[in-house]
């Protein structure tokens, strides 16, 4: 058993809420940051640095993951390169296309939604049933998964570029405000799956389910606007300005995936 296992108390949820005093600050700090030296969003920077770190600490936390199965290392091995292999070629061809401006073509075809949404519906099922991906979600804690995306505060991205008038307000505001939301109650809701109470496994369900109808709702008016059902004067929602357009093409995908795979490992907990 671990120590959270024996003293629930370390990591109570009430503990898990009183993140918020923290990292709610340093979020408004850094889209105050961004505000006011829009060179850092518009150079790029932080979208390189956001984006190797993520994949870092995913390939880390599957890693460390599979260690804990029981697995033999040359199935370890296996079952980690089958995940990180195309995970990194997909982030270097959607990287590729947003710095070309491919994203900024216009035409008939949706092209940012179903950057967003093809990922989804070809891995989705594949990590949903992978019995491999299953033993690795046991023996991991349910927290990693919630806490690493603390980056939605990223989102706030679409905020700014509507202040500056490169991103649709009918677009960035629900997205970007329910972007920040999301990741500012993912670390708070990790603590709080320490204690393992069936308080804090709802609360983190109820969690995944918002972030979840943020991006539907963020996919919908970004389908309408390439559609035209929508007039905003804009190709896309986005605009598929680069380093904006990788939230969508690259970011929305994962962080569905990383959702459902979450209420996957949340379920099997309940069951066990």
């Amino acid at each position: 058993m671990t120590a959270a296992a024996l003293h629930p108390e370390i990591a109570s949820p009430r503990q898990g809420w009183r993140a918020l005093m923290w990292i709610a600050p340093l979020a408004a700090l850094w889209i105050v940051v961004n505000y006011a030296l829009p060179i850092i969003p518009a150079s790029g920077v932080s979208t390189v640095i956001s984006r190797l770190s993520i994949h870092v600490l995913i390939a880390l936390g599957l890693w460390l993951g599979l260690e804990r199965a029981e697995l033999t290392s040359t199935q370890r091995r296996n079952a980690w390169l089958a995940v990180m292999i195309p995970l990194t070629l997909w982030l270097a061809i959607i990287w590729s296309a947003a710095i070309s401006g491919f994203f900024k073509l216009g035409g008939t075809i949706p092209v940012i939604p179903l950057a967003a949404l093809g990922p989804v519906i070809i891995g989705a099922p594949i990590l949903l049933r992978s019995k491999r991906i299953g033993q690795v979600l046991d023996a991991m804690p349910a927290s990693w998964i919630v806490a690493l995306q603390v980056y939605r505060v990223l989102g706030s991205a679409f905020l700014i570029g509507w202040a500056f008038g490169a991103v649709p307000g009918i677009f960035a505001l629900p997205a970007g405000i329910g972007d920040v939301l999301t990741g500012l109650f993912a670390v708070p809701v990790a603590i709080s799956l320490g204690s393992g109470s069936r308080e804090s496994r709802r609360a983190a369900v109820a969690w995944n389910v918002f972030g979840l109808a943020d991006f539907a709702i963020a996919l919908l008016i970004g389908i309408a606007i390439s559609l035209h059902l929508i007039e905003t004067g804009f190709a896309s929602a986005t605009g598929g300005i680069y380093p904006t357009v990788m939230i969508p093409a690259f970011a929305v995908p994962s962080s569905i995936l990383l959702h459902a795979l979450s209420i996957r490992q949340l379920r099997r907990r309940a069951r066990a």
